[in-house]
Formats: structure tokens, sequence, C-alpha cells
């Protein structure tokens, strides 16, 4: 399969099949959401849209990043997100790159949005598909942000049909200077299990697929087949204490 990494900057209308990777914290938030019973998401492109769209649509909760502000009912945080009952439940996202790089090829054949936690249920839904080309939109730092850039590679060497051990592209994540920021509180809105919570490699058997409806950009999980050929050995690396529910197969010493 050909394969690019792109940052939001380089995306240029022309993807067909695009794979948008924001591992800390977009789309591993949003995953946790679907975990948690939530419908759709809605992708907005800013503030003041997400809250157009929720005064347009009162039940919704509206979720960002950053602290929590008036008019936003949930934040853009994995750890926070588990807690929450969002059953049956339309969450509208807005994050500074994740849902910006989705809003920039939601109109390709086949968008998926994805993390660590949805590694596996990614690859196989591109599988299912028989895309013979994918562009992985990297959406932190303008497309340099260290663990959507391991992210995209583990995805990419899964679909060349290697069996991988993670472990090293969990190294990269944990070690990122997103990760150190997280730890360190210098992200707003931030759960301390969150990073723990990034680096769960299929923790989640769904992909999620993003496209329009009614001109609005709605992701959704999407259901897989089980038995699509992904090869790895799940594991992570971490330095907080582990979420309680997590599986022992995820939990490694550092090397």
């Amino acid at each position: 399969m050909d394969s690019r990494v792109v940052g939001i900057p380089e995306v240029d209308g022309t993807e067909q099949v695009a794979v948008v990777i924001d591992v800390m914290r977009a789309f591993t938030t949003a995953a946790w959401a679907f975990h948690r019973g939530a419908d759709k998401i809605v992708l907005a492109a800013d503030e003041d849209e997400a809250l157009a769209v929720k005064a347009c649509h009162p039940g919704w909760l509206a979720l960002k990043d950053g602290a929590p502000v008036s008019g936003f009912d949930l934040v853009n945080s994995p750890g926070l997100i588990r807690e929450a009952d969002l059953a049956d439940r339309t969450v509208i996202q807005k994050t500074t790159a994740g849902t910006v790089g989705a809003l920039a090829v939601v109109e390709a054949k086949l968008a998926l949005c994805a993390s660590f936690v949805v590694a596996g249920a990614t690859v196989r839904a591109l599988a299912d598909a028989g895309a013979d080309s994918v562009t992985f939109v990297a959406t932190g730092e303008d497309g340099r942000a260290a663990e959507d850039l391991a992210c995209a590679e583990y995805l990419d060497r899964l679909l060349a049909g290697e069996r991988l051990d993670s472990g090293p592209y969990l190294h990269r994540a944990d070690t990122s200077p997103a990760a150190d920021d997280l730890r360190g509180g210098r992200r707003r809105g931030a759960h301390p299990a969150d990073v723990g919570l990034c680096l769960e490699v299929d923790r989640f058997d769904f992909a999620m697929k993003v496209g329009l409806e009614d001109g609005l950009a709605v992701l959704r999980p999407l259901r897989t087949r089980p038995d699509a050929g992904v090869r790895c050995t799940p594991c992570t690396v971490i330095d907080e204490p582990f979420p309680p529910h997590a599986d022992a197969r995820w939990r490694v010493k550092r090397t």
C-alpha cells in the first residue's frame, strides 16, 4: 500500500483515503466518548461554531480542549470522559488540532480518525475498504508531533503486514513533548491518567469514521472484522498508576 504522512498545512484536497491522527488527546478522548455510550460526535472548527451548533441542539453536549469555560459541558481529556455517562448523547467536539485535521479531509472517500487506542480496528477498516493508498494526517505541531508520527508509522507498518512490538512506538509517544506537558500540568483540562490512557494499544475494537451529515462533520464508531490480519504485540509504557480497568497485557516496564 502506498502511503504518505502530512501535517494539516499539507492537506491539499486530493486525499481519497485519509487517517487523521491525534493521540494526545482528541481521538483518544473521542474513542472513550463512544465507549461511554455517545451516539455520535459532531466536529467543530472553533468554539463559536461549537456553541452555535449547541444552540440549535440544546440537548447536545459541547466539549473543548483547555480549561472548562461557560457553554461547554465536557473537557478534552480521556481521564475525565471515562467517568461521564454519555449514553445515547451527541457530543460536539472542538480541539486545537484533531478536529481541524478531520475537517480538512471530511470529503475524502474514506476518512478515519485514529490514535493508539483504535489502531488495530483502524487498520482493519482500511483493509475492509480495499484501500491501496492512504494519507496519514499527523495533526499535532503542524505534523511534527512525535506521538502522532509514531502512531502513523505504527499503523503504516501494520498495514504492510508486519508483526510488530508496539513498545518502541509507545515509547516515542510516552517521551514526547505533549506527554511531558500533560504530566507537568502545562496543559489545562488534563487528568493525571491522560498519558497512560493515550498509550493503551487496541483498547477499543472499533474504528472511527468521519463524514458529512446534513452539513455537519459527524464522527461515528465503525465496527470491523476481528480477523482482518492485524498482527501486533499490544503493550504500553507507563509512568503513572495504570487505570484499574486496564488489561494486564498492556503493562510493561520502561526499557
